[in-house]
């Protein structure tokens, strides 16, 4: 005695139905287009205004290279340690501060790089940037 509801041809279900899974995707991504919209990271500020005064131009730059044979390059053109300590004094002389940018080949020796650096302490330079790929 078995109990049975409907008719013995009645078959299982064979389809999910996938209207209840689109309604909740759908509210779930209204909420979270509300809440981002709502939650701005920006900071309302009111800033201070004043009067821009015109800044000084940028110290110049030095560009000393250094390649593997211990060459050193003042811009593109050779010098020696003497003429280097030369013109680092010229250029301190007259009075601007330059920044010196530092290039380095990196199969030179660490002696010719200690070699500049120890003539631009001795002149007085102390802005050096070392420049790398």
């Amino acid at each position: 005695m078995a109990f049975q509801l409907g008719e013995e041809d009645s078959q299982g279900l064979n389809e999910i139905n996938l209207i209840p899974l689109i309604d909740i995707m759908l509210v779930l991504m209204i909420i979270f287009l509300v809440t981002a919209t709502v939650l701005n990271p920006a900071v309302p500020l009111d800033l201070p205004k004043t009067s821009a005064n015109v800044n000084e131009l940028p110290p110049e730059n030095i560009q000393v290279s250094i390649d593997k044979e211990a060459g050193i390059f003042w811009d593109k053109e050779a010098v020696s340690l003497e003429e280097l300590h030369m013109r680092f004094s010229q250029a301190k002389a007259a009075g601007k501060n330059p920044s010196i940018q530092l290039r380095a080949d990196k199969d030179a020796r660490y002696d010719s790089v200690a070699q500049v650096l120890a003539v631009a302490s001795e002149t007085g330079l102390s802005k050096i940037a070392f420049v790398n790929e």
